[in-house]
């Protein structure tokens, strides 16, 4: 182990290094020209004395600082180096711990030093050993690779440990920082171990470069090979094609034709600028180069592309207006606005303002409803009034946003976006285009393809579309686009504001007895194999359908029934087991497809409703699949159990939480004006529950359901089974408007449900629901709680109150 000597024995002018490391055994030139260099080295001579060579201690200065250890070096010869400028030969002797600064003669820096000390055990340890021949065995390597020969018989007589780690010190491989380790590292087997995995580390990267090299050599063989080789061959087509009569195109007729091309297709001014730049390319592209199939793939795609074409719209209003009728029972929001883009682009262009300011006039709108209500039949409905080009494109599940814009050219197997090519699908510039599901649109990595929708679907911008791979104008202002979504929230902000918004909030019964009659039973019929006159469904049966084997905003699951109901009458019949015409009529239905699922409230036994208790009320809901009923039910914990306080079950959000702590806070304040027995929450526990509790809940609404829930629990007053709610509570018993009315009421009708109460600001809302709706519903608008409680429970002398209420 190297043990050094704590007193500071040597003062020796100080020679810096600068970025340099020299160790201990290493001879190296120095040049005399530098100042500090040569004031060492003076002083060093003067005051050596006559017999001895002149010592100085070498230390690295690496940016700009001096480092912890030295080397005490001796002046071999001074003279001349070999481009002329004055020299000294300085050989390393030994590692030297610097001290402190001193004085001395001459110009230089003196400085005191202590002698590391090195020593190595006698004999060597067996894994030292190793070590030392693991190193010249590397070493040797190394320089028989460089061929080096000459220099590995003087590595090999190398015995000593530490003359071996700082034989390493010439190793031009190592960087400062790596010879400054070894320097200040005085053990000499840690040395040894340190430059051996150094050389270690440098002979793989050897070989990893030298495995490259060879690899771009081959390859570049292989390219040579291939190049001469397909010189041969289109030496080989030329002699075949003057053979055969100079049939055939070679590369310059290639770009030839497409040239024709470009100049004999009718492209706007800037695509055939960017389309002709193009073709000099290819003429100027190789054969071997990847470029030209590039080139001629987009060049294919530009030529394909319908930039001056466009379809003729039907201005028949009232044609198109028959057509929507005809195709779509409901839905008069859409068909009046889509008559209303008719007339204006009539009058437009009567009036030659067929372009403004470069825009043409086209349309934006966001069908927004429930599943099945016929949001994605409709584009075609619309393409097919106006007598345009209708193209469907799906964006559910789309993540990447090269989907919407297009990948750039120098991809492989790069693409234009999708709406490129539902345009080049539709072969004209003035498609319908419908985005499906525009609210399932995900982002990750690849970009928010919703954020490149921004441009596509801004009338104020769209006229200059730009796609990755096309790169030239698109415009796009005569699209008229429909996107479809079930839910609005799920529309980023900026992207539903490009929009118009049309909402489709479901069908009422007897819309969707029509619908049925119209679209669904011929339809069904005709994929069952059946002829019309061979099944007949009374209008009975398929209003029991809608109404109690159904219950949904939509048509889908009213068609799958019908569906069913089909294929077992045709079953039968080819079993024998029924003859044909039949009519179904609505005492058919539970022989043929099974029991009703959805029987309203009303037609319940009254022992089996849900409302036969108290604290249980009904109120309204709007879902993602429309408008649905939503049951509160209520109870109180009895008081020996302890647990004073509200317990809120159903999967809740923070908001109808919040509505449940103001109801109960509403009836503790006002319990004696509306004569409950608020004295029973101070001691007992009240528990809220919604049921279907894996479906999570938010929004304030419900706020006057729970209140008249907890209402009737205390009063012992039932809840009106008719009835139904929806409103937003305060503190002060005053109820507040909500959204979503028209769904919500057509919901209740669905339910069964006879009387609504709504707040009395939301009674503008009733304009939108159907009058045929309306007129089978009591709808009460109410401004205070107080009212919805007398609508809402039974009198207090038809139930006695229970000492203790639980819910069903």
């Amino acid at each position: 182990m190297a043990a050094e000597s704590p007193a500071f024995t040597l003062n020796l002018p100080l020679l810096p290094l600068d970025d340099e490391v020299v160790l201990p055994g290493m001879v190296v030139p120095l040049d005399l020209s530098d100042a500090e260099v040569r004031a060492a080295v003076e002083a060093a001579q003067a005051a050596a004395p006559e017999s001895a060579k002149p010592t100085v201690l070498l230390v690295p200065r690496i940016d700009g600082t001096y480092a912890g250890t030295g080397v005490l070096g001796t002046v071999e010869q001074v003279g001349r180096l070999a481009d002329g400028d004055p020299g000294a030969l300085i050989r390393g002797r030994s590692r030297v711990r610097i001290g402190a600064g001193t004085t001395g003669p001459g110009a230089a820096l003196w400085v005191e030093g202590a002698r590391i000390e090195e020593s190595v055990p006698e004999p060597l340890p067996g894994h030292v050993t190793e070590l030392v021949k693991e190193y010249k065995a590397l070493a040797t390597t190394w320089l028989k690779k460089r061929g080096a020969w000459q220099v590995v018989d003087r590595v090999q007589a190398i015995d000593d440990v530490s003359a071996l780690a700082d034989n390493s010190g010439y190793s031009p491989f190592l960087t400062t920082d790596q010879k400054l380790a070894l320097l200040e590292t005085a053990d000499p087997v840690a040395r040894l171990r340190l430059a051996t995995q150094q050389l270690r580390d440098h002979l793989a990267e050897q070989d990893v470069a030298e495995t490259i090299a060879k690899d771009v050599q081959e390859g570049v063989d292989k390219q040579q090979r291939e190049f001469l080789l397909r010189r041969q061959l289109e030496a080989v087509r030329k002699e075949l094609r003057e053979l055969n009569g100079g049939n055939g195109k070679d590369s310059a007729e290639e770009s030839d034709d497409y040239r024709a091309r470009v100049e004999a297709a009718d492209l706007p001014e800037k695509v055939r600028e960017a389309a002709l730049k193009e073709v000099d390319k290819l003429e100027r592209a190789s054969d071997q180069s990847p470029e030209g199939s590039w080139i001629r793939t987009w060049l294919d795609t530009v030529l394909e592309m319908p930039w001056n074409e466009r379809t003729e719209d039907a201005y028949d209003i009232r044609g198109a207006k028959a057509v929507l009728d005809a195709e779509h029972a409901g839905l008069e929001d859409v068909k009046e606005r889509i008559t209303e883009y008719l007339a204006v682009r009539k009058r437009r262009g009567d009036r030659g303002l067929g372009v403004i300011g470069g825009r043409r006039g086209g349309a934006v709108l966001a069908l927004v409803g429930p599943p099945g209500v016929g949001k994605t039949s409709l584009g075609q409905s619309v393409a097919h009034a106006m007598g345009r080009a209708f193209v469907r494109v799906a964006l559910g599940g789309v993540r990447d946003e090269a989907e919407i814009r297009g990948h750039r050219r120098t991809y492989v197997g790069a693409l234009p976006g999708r709406i490129v090519r539902a345009i080049k699908e539709a072969g004209s510039m003035n498609p319908v285009v419908l985005l499906d599901e525009i609210d399932k649109v995900g982002s990750d990595f690849r970009g928010d393809p919703a954020a490149a929708l921004l441009e596509v679907l801004d009338p104020a911008q769209n006229h200059t579309f730009r796609d990755h791979y096309l790169e030239v104008e698109l415009d796009l202002s005569d699209v008229v686009f429909l996107a479809t979504a079930n839910v609005l929230e799920a529309i980023p902000e900026a992207l539903a504001d490009r929009m118009e918004i049309v909402r489709l909030d479901g069908y009422t019964e007897d819309e969707k007895v029509v619908i049925a009659r119209d679209h669904l039973l011929p339809r069904q019929l005709e994929r069952a194999g059946l002829h019309g006159d061979e099944v007949t469904l009374a209008e009975s049966a398929l209003r029991r359908l809608a109404g109690e084997y159904t219950r949904e905003a939509g048509v889908r699951t009213l068609e799958r029934s019908i569906a069913r109901l089909l294929r077992k009458i045709a079953a039968q019949h080819e079993l024998g087991e029924r003859e044909l015409p039949f009519t179904v009529t609505d005492g058919d239905l539970r022989g043929l497809i099974g029991r009703p699922h959805h029987v309203p409230e009303s037609a319940q036994d009254p022992a089996e409703r849900r409302t036969s208790v108290p604290g249980v009320a009904t109120g309204l809901a709007v879902t993602g699949a429309g408008g649905d009923v939503l049951f509160v039910e209520a109870s109180l914990a009895d008081p020996e159990t302890g647990g004073a306080g509200l317990t809120l079950t159903g999967q809740l959000g923070d908001v109808m939480k919040e509505s449940a702590q103001i109801a109960l806070s509403f009836l503790r304040s006002h319990g004696a004006e509306l004569e409950l027995p608020v004295a029973d929450l101070k001691d007992r526990g009240v528990h809220i529950h919604f049921p279907a509790g894996a479906v999570p809940k938010d929004g304030p609404s419900a706020g006057i359901t729970m209140t008249t829930a907890l209402a009737s629990l205390l009063s012992g007053r039932l809840v009106r089974t008719d009835v139904a709610m929806t409103g937003e509570v305060s503190l002060t018993g005053r109820v507040l408007p909500i959204g979503g009315v028209k769904q919500k009421l057509l919901a209740a009708h669905r339910a069964g449900v006879t009387t609504v109460i709504i707040p009395k600001r939301n009674e503008p809302d009733l304009d939108d629901v159907p009058a045929e709706v309306l007129d089978k519903l009591d709808v009460h608008t109410v401004t205070d709680v107080r009212q919805v409680l007398e609508l809402a429970l039974t009198p207090a002398v038809d139930v006695a109150a229970p000492e203790v209420s639980v819910a069903a």
